[in-house]
């Protein structure tokens, strides 16, 4: 099969090579900001499509007759002042054709506001990236010709960025305020179909509507995640006609668990080193109110894990990134597993009369939670400290436990995560039968029967009947709605159990060991 063009994976995308979506009124809207003759920013989590937008703006202005430079500062946090000041005059001179003082950054700018006659653009990429000593100075020097644009040839100074600059270049008649920043936001799920659809246009291959579903579901929207998934759809099954659920499925499994992608190891990397605090926001249903000073929700953010809804409380912002995460944080216990197998008599879970006993499952996953407890479950240090969230430990244990079980019967599963805190369930498939798992940390009973509701919901929009809600509560939380239940909702039928956990006991030694570690 002869591909004309390809999905872009790498760098900016060149529009004879690479499928490209043009995104006509993201671009107006740039061209409307520097026919005003505003300075801005733009800014998005890294292969959030910023490159790419702002060459084709950039193609746009030029043929509008602006003179445009482009100027990448990446990797010049150590640089010392005279290299960025060397790179800076040269860009600019090759740009505008006129030569410039290389003394100090604001001569630089104190010539270039002298200049009439000429409509000059100036972006600089990964602005983020330039040295903090010098990188006050440099933005120093925008704002003192930013005030008399009018009278001279820089008509706009757009800074690209990973974070959003506001916090830190706001200042006193600073030319970047709150107004002024332009976030090129993730693909829409009718963007990512036209992308798509640019493939099978130009090659005939196909992707079926589910796998487009599922591709603009678990991405998010992540450019250089559609992209990703694209590319890897078609480098795998070149000749295929049409991508069918199962091929999608091998390619996010290579994305969680075969293969590290560089962006996904980022991720995890950042929300490693915020551990605990990244296993309340899989494990816990508790809102959590969007703050940015706070440095924890600022790295995730910046890095794509994370954003805040309408009501401004912390979400997840790609799905795959959650899953990823998931996979990362879960101990590996190979030694367990198989102890959980050997004692699965596999006869004891199917009845001539009515098939897979998925109650006999959960049953003895009590039995095994109760006999074993969780501290297996927790991952420790170097020093033997415990790192995570002793609550994550309690759905680990499940996990485990389930997987083995799937395992010893040929099962599958497949993890569905949500952008709400604390939702993600795991679809098991046996031997053709299909039910939802939901595994949940008891907080209050307003969030457990909330939970319920929710599920029940999500299975019937599966086309499936039966809903598992296992929820962990600990040993003095005795309330008399929580209780363990069949009933149907909505048509569903739901299967509530309870598995409880005793803090001192369960968890004593972690306990004592954080404790000594704050002391």
């Amino acid at each position: 099969m002869n591909h004309i063009r390809t999905f872009n994976t790498s760098g900016p995308n060149i529009l004879s090579q690479h499928y490209t979506l043009l995104r006509p009124a993201l671009i107006a809207k740039g061209l409307d900001m520097v026919h005003k003759q505003r300075y801005f920013t733009i800014w998005s989590p890294r292969q959030a499509g910023k490159t790419t937008y702002f060459q084709l703006l950039a193609k746009e202005l030029r043929a509008e007759g602006y003179k445009v430079c482009y100027i990448n500062f990446e990797d010049y946090l150590r640089t010392p002042v005279s290299i960025f000041l060397n790179t800076l005059c040269q860009e600019l001179q090759k740009a505008w054709g006129i030569s410039f003082p290389n003394v100090d950054i604001s001569e630089v700018f104190q010539h270039i506001g002298v200049i009439t006659g000429e409509k000059f653009v100036l972006i600089i990429d990964e602005v983020d990236g330039i040295n903090p000593e010098y990188f006050g100075t440099f933005l120093h020097a925008i704002r003192n010709v930013y005030h008399k644009r009018e009278n001279h040839s820089l008509k706009s100074v757009i800074l690209v960025g990973v974070s959003n600059l506001t916090g830190t270049i706001e200042g006193n008649a600073s030319p970047f305020n709150t107004n002024d920043n332009l976030k090129v936001p993730y693909f829409t799920n009718a963007e990512i179909y036209e992308l798509l659809g640019q493939h099978e246009t130009e090659t005939g291959q196909l992707f079926s509507t589910e796998v487009k579903e599922k591709i603009a579901h678990i991405t998010s929207g992540q450019p250089g995640l559609v992209c990703g998934f694209g590319y890897n759809l078609v480098e795998n099954y070149p000749d295929v006609p049409v991508f069918e659920f199962e091929h999608y499925l091998e390619i996010e499994k290579n994305y969680v668990f075969r293969y590290l992608d560089k962006n996904v190891a980022n991720v995890v990397s950042k929300a490693k080193k915020h551990r605990k605090f990244a296993e309340r926001l899989l494990f816990e249903t508790d809102k959590i109110p969007f703050n940015i000073y706070d440095e924890r929700i600022k790295e995730l953010n910046i890095n794509g894990l994370i954003t805040f809804d309408k009501e401004d409380y912390v979400v997840f912002e790609v799905l795959l990134y959650r899953k990823c995460l998931h996979a990362a944080f879960t101990a590996p216990l190979n030694g367990e597993s198989k102890e959980i197998r050997k004692r699965i008599e596999i006869e004891d879970y199917f009845t001539p009369a009515t098939g897979l006993d998925i109650d006999k499952i959960i049953q003895d996953y009590q039995a095994y939670a109760k006999r074993r407890g969780f501290r297996y479950f927790i991952e420790h240090d170097a020093d033997g400290n415990p790192t995570g969230l002793k609550e994550a430990a309690l759905v680990y244990s499940f996990e485990t436990y389930i997987q083995s079980f799937l395992v010893a019967v040929e099962g599958k599963s497949y993890l569905e995560p949500h952008v709400a805190l604390g939702r993600s369930d795991l679809i098991v498939n046996v031997q053709g039968v299909e039910f939802v798992i939901e595994a949940k940390i008891f907080r209050d009973s307003n969030q457990f029967a909330k939970g319920k509701l929710q599920l029940a919901y999500y299975v019937k929009s599966l086309g499936l009947s039966t809903g598992i809600y296992l929820v962990f509560a600990d040993t003095e939380t005795n309330l008399k709605s929580l209780v363990e239940k069949q009933e149907t909702i909505d048509e569903v039928n739901i299967s509530t159990y309870i598995v409880r956990y005793d803090i001192e006991k369960d968890f004593a030694d972690e306990l004592r060991k954080s404790r000594k570690r704050d002391d």
